[in-house]
């Protein structure tokens, strides 16, 4: 059918002439209220909205010099960070002088990883940028856990 009748049928029922796949040969046009169908559109995407997951990333910091119990204290957080599905970014940041001994946070972050390897998997591994070292932990697979 040419433009031209389609768009007289359209105007005489009352509708819209819309085009549905403009790269169909010959192009697909459909007869209909185009504000219904841009309100369908609108609700279709607001429900794929809803069941996307938005997975956040959260940082722990530490340092060198940081203690026993404040390591432990943001290991646990980090299991819990992990456990309820958000990914893990350690930061170990070095000042002044502490630059030269970069094996000690190289060894924090192997034995955060050892601790956590029930719960987390290493995405990126331990590397420096400036005067800080990064790792990123992503959180494991559930069905992966059950299996």
């Amino acid at each position: 059918m040419t433009t031209p009748e389609a768009l007289n049928i359209a105007e005489e029922a009352g509708l819209d002439l819309v085009e549905v796949a403009p790269q169909a040969k010959p192009p697909v046009c459909r007869i209909m209220d185009y504000g219904k169908y841009k309100y369908q559109m609108s609700k279709r995407a607001r429900e794929a909205r809803k069941k996307q997951t938005v997975i956040n990333i959260k940082e722990i910091k530490l340092r060198p010099k940081t203690d026993e119990h404040d390591f432990l204290f943001k290991e646990r957080n980090a299991k819990r960070f992990l456990e309820s599905g958000d990914r893990v970014r350690f930061f170990v940041f070095f000042r002044g002088r502490e630059i030269v001994h970069k094996d000690i946070g190289e060894k924090m972050l192997k034995r955060i990883v050892e601790d956590l390897k029930e719960v987390g998997n290493v995405e990126a591994p331990p590397r420096m940028e400036g005067r800080k070292m990064t790792m990123l932990l992503a959180p494991v697979n559930l069905k992966e856990k059950r299996a």
